[in-house]
């Protein structure tokens, strides 16, 4: 069988290479089959080894593939937030149709535009989200497709991430035998695929505890207005379990799949089970209570350094709460210790498609959700985009071929004076410099709707 009409979400993570297949026919989503395989040459999520890595990924797919009787020949990849870098993106042109009607090619002329000169510092554009645009000085445009104008401008946003780290994703990729559909920016997706509308509007912060590495993003009024990385996760547990108990790092995984807890209150010291330590001839004894402290331990170390960030910026009381997902939140015991840290208003995301219910997918499903329902200016915008990681560095596009009854465009919203730069790995300054600018940001836009 063929992909026709069949979306594949590649999800690279640390720890598991996760793919989700999804069927669409525009009316209907269904998720037909899932794949998984051990990491390999990643670490911190980053590649360090191509062809380690295009194995994993291939391994998986090829379990994927098997489940759903299809053919895989192109993904949409996610890309992690390190090192991300949001910036304001504008363009303009000129509009050369004869009847001056605007058209998607006009579109993708105008984001050309609007991309040219940021990618620098060997930085890459990954996404662009349009705020609006404008014609002939008509500001507030959602889609200006068959508009009438003489002068089309775009305002936006642009997400740039390390050009190495997106090389070495593409590469490990195409080595595994596929194409890269599109890229898609995780916690960008993920924002606008988990959260509802009232969490995007009003402000929320999603936690994706993964497994090498957290990542914290900040959505208010439909934007990803910050966020930022701390690279430790559900294998930094595993590896304090692994060197406290004195056992091989697959004997502390399979007991924390198995016996783990990430409140010790709700763990047992009753609870008892066997243990192979490294140079001892006999199996030692140890109970789940004692092991959910040392669960709780790294957790409790990973969300002071969450809330340290979020209090810099402000982002502590946002009506929307906390949303927490991926891998390392399916520990039993997880949603009451984020309370514990975070207090009441927080919730937990998992898929409810049958057969995918475990947090641990909620990247990868997010990727093919995002992706089945884009707007025609969506796809135009992100074709643009994909053009700047085509082999041959093409930078003009094809022309688009216009298809009747376009979607509403989602609905986004900045202070076009804002200009937001993020580094997980930026120190106090970095977080003293523009506090009090991301702080006045959510402050002007409340103060918009009251």
């Amino acid at each position: 069988m063929s992909q026709t009409g069949v979306t594949v979400g590649l999800d690279i993570g640390a720890t598991l290479i996760k793919v989700v297949v999804a069927q669409t026919d525009g009316q209907h989503f269904n998720v037909i089959a899932t794949g998984n395989a051990p990491s390999r040459g990643i670490r911190n999520g980053i590649i360090v080894d191509i062809n380690e890595t295009a194995s994993a990924i291939r391994q998986a797919i090829d379990y994927a593939r098997e489940k759903a009787n299809i053919e895989i020949q192109e993904v949409v990849v996610g890309l992690p937030a390190n090192q991300l870098e949001i910036s304001n993106a504008d363009g303009l042109v000129s509009i050369e149709n004869q009847n001056k009607r605007i058209t998607y090619n006009d579109v993708a002329n105008v984001t050309e535009q609007a991309l040219a000169g940021l990618s620098n510092n060997g930085k890459e554009v990954i996404e662009l989200v349009p705020s609006d645009f404008v014609v002939d000085g008509f500001d507030g445009v959602k889609d200006p497709n068959d508009m009438i104008g003489v002068r089309l401008e775009l305002r936006g946003l642009a997400y740039l991430g390390p050009s190495k780290m997106i090389d070495n994703i593409r590469m490990a990729v195409q080595k595994a035998g596929l194409r890269v559909k599109e890229f898609v920016l995780a916690p960008l997706v993920m924002g606008e695929t988990i959260l509802n509308d009232g969490e995007q509007d009003f402000g929320s912060v999603l936690i994706d505890l993964g497994g090498g590495q957290t990542t914290v993003s900040v959505i208010h009024d439909h934007q990803l207005k910050f966020t930022f990385v701390d690279p430790e996760g559900g294998d930094n547990v595993t590896r304090d379990i692994s060197t406290v108990l004195g056992i091989s790092y697959n004997d502390a995984e399979n007991i924390k799949r198995d016996h783990g807890f990430a409140t010790p209150s709700q763990a047992s010291a009753n609870q008892t089970f066997f243990i192979e330590v490294v140079g001892e001839n006999e199996a030692q004894i140890t109970n789940e209570e004692y092991l959910a402290e040392i669960i709780a331990a790294r957790l409790g170390q990973i969300y002071d350094r969450v809330i340290e960030r979020l209090k810099f910026i402000g982002a502590m009381d946002l009506p929307g709460g906390f949303i927490i997902t991926g891998g390392n939140s399916a520990l039993p015991g997880s949603l009451a210790f984020a309370k514990e840290r975070l207090g009441d208003n927080v919730h937990m995301s998992v898929p409810d498609q049958i057969g995918l219910r475990h947090p641990a997918y909620s990247r990868a499903l997010s990727y093919v959700l995002f992706n089945s329902s884009e707007t025609q200016l969506q796809e135009v915008v992100k074709r643009v985009l994909m053009a700047q990681f085509d082999e041959e560095g093409a930078s003009h596009v094809a022309p688009y071929h216009q298809v009747s009854g376009a979607d509403e465009a989602i609905e986004t919203q900045i202070d076009e004076e804002d200009e937001i730069y993020v580094d997980e790995q930026a120190g106090g300054g970095f977080l003293n410099r523009w506090r009090t600018r991301i702080t006045n940001l959510f402050k002007e836009e409340d103060d918009e709707k009251k």
